[in-house]
């Protein structure tokens, strides 16, 4: 019989005849429409078969027509485990309420562990967590995903530069990435300072060492800019050199922007659904209808669920689909120009440090080439060009 484990649902009977005509007995049977399965003759006179709990009535008026006895020998299924365990109702209650009880405990937040913080710095990000309500006692659905609260840590505390997060279980492993405030340089050998490209001086302050060069001067690179040697030459001492020195630098760019850009943006308006997910079958609990959206992202956020350290194939799911729409830019040359100038002139700030910056700019060539405008710029820049290198004998 095909689909067994369903009548076992349902319930399942194990029938015994005994007398003349047990082949007719069955023959009635299937004429009255009772499934019978695992059919097997005993010892004596007779046979056992199986049948679905639903059709004992129907197997009652067949008894009633043929003479042999029938009896049931065994009564298997879901509805007599159900009635056997009402009987002992209290031990059932007590096994759900355990059951419900480490399920619950499961799922929520046992601990927050933070690496590579300082006690200030974890003091915050405990501080911050409890804010957004991470916290030990609450339940993980009710939080926020890992990446939104790696999201909210890196823009609320100055102090860390950058923080991963992982739910391990019942855990939430936090490494911490803090900001390096600069130090005094400690037992720093003797050293020279020197120009680490072409460049003219244009801001120098000297805090140690024989300063070489001045304001406006035209350096070449690997050229001393401040001795580690002080003193006469028959008495020199060797320093290390310490300077800050910035000069103007010349950074050759080739930029390539189209005159016309079609690209998606989000429109701001958004739907969800909700889903129970059963391995990977998923069952709509909420938000039924499609979106009416013509173009759409879709953005999902499963949780699932644990069972003391399994992670159970059960989960909570939240689709958000978030509407877009192509839009298309169109500049003019002018325009392409002035965007092609800027796009350069932030790519070189991205790489410039403290106190550095772009002061000028100047097209070298401009040309316009299949739906594009070429540009190669020259840019000035104003950067430090300070690089240290160890005294060696004979310097």
């Amino acid at each position: 019989m095909k689909n067994q484990w369903t009548s076992f649902l349902f319930g399942v009977v194990k029938v015994s005849i005994q007398g003349r005509g047990t082949e007719r007995f069955l023959n009635d049977c299937i004429r009255e429409k009772i499934v019978v399965w695992n059919v097997r003759r005993n010892q004596k006179d007779g046979m056992h078969f199986f049948i679905r709990l639903q059709d004992v009535h129907a197997l009652r008026r067949v008894v009633r027509k043929n003479e042999c006895k029938c009896r049931f020998e065994k009564r298997l299924g879901f509805p007599f485990f159900l009635r056997r365990s009402w009987r002992n109702s209290g031990f059932v209650l007590g096994l759900l309420a355990f059951l419900f009880v480490i399920f619950a405990l499961s799922n929520m937040i046992w601990g927050i562990k933070v690496e590579g913080a300082s006690p200030e710095t974890e003091h915050l990000i405990k501080k911050e967590l409890s804010r957004i309500g991470v916290k030990t006692g609450k339940f993980q659905f009710f939080v926020e995903n890992p990446d939104e609260i790696q999201k909210s840590l890196t823009d609320n505390i100055e102090q860390i530069t950058w923080v991963g997060v992982e739910l391990t279980g019942t855990t939430y492993h936090l490494k911490v990435v803090e900001k390096n405030q600069p130090e005094e340089e400690k037992l720093v050998s003797p050293r020279h300072i020197v120009a680490k490209k072409k460049a003219t001086i244009k801001k120098m302050f000297v805090e140690q060492g024989q300063p070489l060069t001045t304001l406006h001067e035209n350096v070449q690179k690997g050229q001393i800019l401040v001795s580690g040697l002080i003193g006469k030459e028959d008495e020199q001492k060797k320093v290390a050199a310490k300077a800050e020195i910035f000069g103007e630098t010349w950074h050759l760019s080739t930029i390539t922007l189209p005159l016309k850009t079609t690209f998606h943006v989000l429109t701001g308006e958004d739907k969800h659904k909700h889903y129970l997910q059963l391995g990977s079958v998923k069952i709509p609990i909420w938000g039924f209808k499609d979106p009416e959206f013509t173009s759409y992202i879709v953005e999902d956020d499963a949780r699932h669920v644990n069972f003391l350290n399994f992670t159970l194939p059960i989960a909570y799911v939240k689709e958000t689909y978030r509407e877009n729409e192509k839009v298309t830019r169109e500049y003019t040359e002018k325009q392409a120009k002035e965007a092609a100038l800027d796009r350069g002139r932030k790519n070189i700030e991205d790489k410039l440090g403290e106190g550095e910056k772009v002061i000028g700019e100047k097209v070298l060539h401009e040309s316009i080439e299949n739906g594009k405008v070429k540009l190669t710029v020259h840019y000035q820049v104003i950067e430090n060009i300070v690089k240290t290198t160890p005294i060696v004998q004979g310097d």
